[in-house]
């Protein structure tokens, strides 16, 4: 039994797929950024709690509460998980000629590792919980130079995480990054 509301219902719901590839600063992926609208619906009085409990649950693990950089980052050790549990953001993804797009509470956006995202502006109340595969660690990198191609071979070798963070090991994440990867 899930922690995730959502995940109790019998149809999955789908998740947006965004896809990013290497613009020359950012090595993207060949795997999209899954954005799961509206995860939890919970009224509970902390919802971060709902979200580091289902991540947990779905081996989706050391995780933080905390918002996202205003700088242009991504990581080369993991995949991340966000979970909005209270307000909302825009978000870039893949550098400055990437796409923005809006988070709110409730939300998961799953990033895969190599695509850049930062935070472009916020209600004052936005806050995230962010977990990773396997409770990997992960490391901060700013596109800088020297960082490739030792992180594109480190990209390249994460495996496809065993369960999507959500809904477990029959949620849609494999599916799509599996097909993805060809």
């Amino acid at each position: 039994m899930s922690v995730f509301p959502m995940a109790e219902r019998q149809e999955i719901v789908q998740p947006e797929q965004l896809h990013f590839k290497d613009d020359g600063v950012y090595p993207g992926s060949v795997l999209p950024v899954l954005l799961y609208r509206a995860a939890i619906t919970t009224e509970a009085q902390d919802r971060a709690s709902v979200f580091e409990r289902g991540f947990a649950q779905n081996d989706w693990r050391n995780s933080w509460r905390n918002g996202v950089y205003s700088f242009a980052h991504y990581h080369s050790t993991s995949h991340e998980a966000l979970g909005v549990y209270s307000g909302s953001a825009t978000l870039r993804l893949a550098g400055e000629h990437g796409q923005t797009v809006e988070v709110r509470d409730g939300d998961v956006i799953l990033i895969p590792a190599g695509v850049a995202h930062q935070k472009i502006g916020a209600s004052p109340d936005f806050s995230v919980v962010g977990a990773y595969p396997d409770g990997r660690n992960w490391d901060l990198l700013r596109g800088l130079p020297g960082e490739r191609p030792k992180s594109d071979r480190t990209i390249a070798a994460l495996p496809i995480p065993d369960y999507d963070p959500i809904y477990g090991v029959n949620g849609p994440l494999r599916q799509i990054w599996k097909l993805a990867r060809g």
